[in-house]
């Protein structure tokens, strides 16, 4: 019965369809000031939202080891949470360096900013006047920060524009606007990778590589361009005589995906600057998660230095707001989150609960986790944990005991089914490569 029901309602939401509660709050205070239903009195009902001391027991053995090994205990913080209901917790409303868990604001904030579904898109134009394969001036692209376009984007990019005719430029190759492309910022730079991608004679191995990763067929583009790469402003795209191919990125969803698997920390400084920098992204997760002022506390989108400082609390409180704004468009925090066993990424080597969706977060000093464990009694468990200690993979292996040792608790069980994720990078409409995100000019 009560398996059944979780495969019905979200774990942060059945409270909120039973009680009529917003979803905001997470200090367990606020639970017993509420009135409560007949339902409530159900034993399911009581035993997912009820305290377990053997948790708290597991929590505190656990801060206990770490200070039995040296560790500073007022640099560890742990926050574990069912629904709405606070199970344990050690520090959890203590701002402490979090690493790359700031990814966690930049996704909120992005999807407080755009639809799950938004594309970024790359234009391309050109000057002069295209005689039978030869464009007699420029090629001109016109970035739109697309933060994932890599070699497979640009290959098929390439065969797009040789279908269209193009198959040498007499000009150069102009960049103007945010063109990033492999994850180099350096516009120059990452025009040249664009002319390698497009002329397969100039491919290196990382190239080959990822073409090996495309459909059987794919073709090899071969377009030469006589000039050089030069960048101009934005407002340099007025020379265009016409605009000859739209290409769109990956859905934002698949993007923030990839940003999170990999821990990509170019990609989240340039999401977060789309969003209106860190102070933006700040200002949008915690009015978004309702989190108490002070508990977030970012320099940047990616976590990158100490300064960046979240509260366990806070962690929870954005992952499960997440989850509560993808729901009604299908997808849940599992579609932006590594899923343990089937995402390598920063999760490789690590030995925790199948099925769960984590972030990690790691500085020299600093190893962080959070995300959600699937477990039988309570169904998807939130957390997180923050260390302070040098010996990282030391931390990693106590962090994977105690969510184990949580889950096996509460058994072992499968994610419900809305949360499960629907987006697989490279798979689908989030393959990369996917010739049908070009299109030429003026066709939708």
């Amino acid at each position: 019965m009560r398996l059944y029901f979780f495969s019905l309602l979200a774990p942060l939401g059945f409270l909120t369809v039973l009680l009529g509660l917003s979803t905001r709050s997470f200090e367990p205070s606020q639970l017993s000031q509420v009135k409560l239903v007949p339902n409530w009195d159900s034993p399911w009902v009581k035993g997912f939202v009820a305290p377990d001391p053997v948790v708290e027991g597991l929590v505190q053995q656990y801060i206990q080891k770490l200070a039995g090994e040296g560790w500073y205990v007022p640099g560890q913080g742990v926050w574990i949470q069912t629904g709405q209901a606070t199970i344990a917790q050690h520090q959890g409303n203590v701002p402490l360096s979090a690493a790359s868990l700031t990814k966690i604001a930049t996704t909120l904030s992005a999807l407080e900013t755009w639809d799950p579904n938004h594309q970024f898109e790359t234009l391309v134009g050109m000057t002069g006047t295209l005689e039978n394969g030869v464009l007699n001036g420029d090629l001109v692209i016109k970035g739109g920060s697309d933060p994932l376009f890599v070699w497979e984007e640009a290959i098929v990019m390439g065969n797009a524009l040789q279908q269209l005719g193009i198959r040498q430029v007499t000009g150069n190759l102009v960049i103007a606007g945010d063109f990033v492309m492999n994850f180099n910022t350096n516009p120059f730079e990452s025009g040249q990778l664009l002319l390698q991608a497009w002329n397969a004679d100039l491919w290196p191995p990382a190239a080959w590589d990822q073409y090996r990763s495309l459909p059987a067929g794919t073709a090899q583009p071969t377009i030469q361009v006589n000039g050089t790469v030069q960048v101009v402003p934005p407002e340099g795209v007025n020379q265009v005589s016409s605009w000859r191919l739209r290409h769109q990125s990956l859905p934002l969803i698949a993007i923030l995906k990839a940003m999170n698997i990999y821990s990509n920390n170019v990609m989240s400084e340039m999401m977060a600057e789309m969003t209106g920098g860190a102070g933006a992204v700040m200002a949008k997760a915690t009015q978004a998660a309702n989190l108490v002022p002070g508990e977030l506390r970012l320099v940047n989108g990616s976590g990158l230095g100490a300064e960046n400082q979240i509260s366990p609390r806070a962690v929870t409180a954005m992952l499960a707001t997440i989850q509560e704004k993808l729901r009604p468009q299908g997808f849940s925090v599992a579609d932006v989150l590594p899923i343990a066993g089937e995402d390598v990424g920063t999760l490789a080597d690590r030995r925790l609960p199948l099925k769960s969706g984590l972030k990690t977060g790691t500085l020299a000093e600093v190893s962080a986790l959070a995300g959600f464990i699937p477990t039988q009694e309570r169904g998807p468990v939130w957390f997180t944990i923050i260390n302070w200690g040098w010996d990282l993979d030391g931390l990693r292996r106590h962090q994977d005991e105690l969510l184990n040792q949580i889950q096996s608790h509460w058994g072992v069980a499968d994610a419900p089914s809305m949360f499960q994720p629907k987006v697989r990078l490279s798979q689908g409409p989030y393959q990369l490569g996917d010739p049908r995100r070009n299109q030429p000019f003026g066709e939708q």
